[in-house]
């Protein structure tokens, strides 16, 4: 459902019951909380019946409550400010066992990312990028670190690599202006989503670039005009962004491009050991000491 929730249930409203207007009421004014109750739960804390919840749900186009509380989430991951989030945390996760819990919503989102995201638009994403005459990354924000990751690794793979910045509007665009129908750009965006991102998507795609998407939903701003949409979770609420299933996923892209370009990368291998070996890039094993005793 791609309108606005909280828009859907203002115009909604008025053909509400008394007891299901006391339902709108608070998820309006407390969208966030509400997102992590069960039907059971909402319902005694508006004073209803978990079944005036349902049938409030089912008015509103969703096919059970699960329905609703998906679009919640899909709500409050583009909404909550990061107090809100924080907050959000604390009452989720609590103080005790954060590390158990954390890796174990991380678990959960690979699990998902796996099932969800399309093999389809994956392989030819794969294609289009190894086709590709130009490669342009960008990522804004936390996703900057996950752009930087791709750009180096394919950096090895192909000459014409461009990590995009996204300092400003102008600067961004003077860095993309000449992409093209023989170019790919890959975009990766997660709540709260930029909107810089957005824009080079637009003129990317008016430009007539392949155009990827690395987001966690269909109805992300840089979906709308993506070739190839690979979807990843990013669900944990919290004012840390949870990037590890977006990280497996573009693992992954990388991996199935260099077995596509594995001859071409055994080559360029080589000759980076040799100046990795000359330049003393590594620290070789057994040799630490005497390394830094001769430094």
């Amino acid at each position: 459902m791609q309108k606005d929730l909280l828009s859907l249930i203002a115009g909604k409203s008025p053909a509400f019951s008394k007891g299901q207007k006391r339902i709108a009421e608070y998820i309006l004014d407390h969208y966030d909380k509400a997102a992590f109750m069960t039907a059971s739960k909402l319902g005694a804390t508006v004073g209803v019946s978990e079944s005036t919840v349902v049938r409030f749900a089912s008015i509103l186009g969703f096919d059970g409550y699960p329905g609703l509380q998906r679009a919640l989430h899909e709500l409050i991951r583009n909404k909550l400010t990061a107090v809100q989030r924080i907050e959000v945390t604390t009452e989720q996760l609590g103080s005790d066992d954060v590390l158990d819990k954390v890796l174990g919503l991380d678990i959960e989102k690979i699990r998902r990312t796996l099932e969800e995201t399309s093999r389809e638009d994956f392989d030819r994403a794969v294609d289009a990028i190894v086709k590709a005459q130009n490669i342009y990354i960008i990522g804004a924000r936390s996703a900057s670190a996950l752009a930087r990751f791709l750009a180096y690794y394919f950096g090895l793979i192909f000459p014409g690599v461009k990590l995009v910045h996204t300092t400003s509007s102008s600067e961004m665009f003077e860095q993309i202006m000449r992409i093209g129908e023989n170019d790919v750009l890959i975009g990766i965006s997660f709540p709260r989503y930029s909107r810089m991102t957005a824009k080079a998507f637009d003129f990317a795609s008016a430009r007539k670039a392949q155009v990827i998407a690395v987001t966690d939903s269909e109805v992300s701003p840089i979906a709308r005009a993506a070739g190839c949409l690979l979807l990843a979770r990013s669900d944990m609420v919290s004012f840390v962004d949870s990037l590890v299933a977006p990280l497996s996923l573009i693992n992954a892209l990388i991996v199935a491009v260099g077995l596509r370009k594995r001859q071409e990368i055994s080559a360029t291998f080589e000759r980076l050991e040799e100046i990795w070996d000359k330049y003393n890039v590594y620290e070789k094993s057994g040799n630490a000491g005497e390394e830094t005793a001769e430094t």
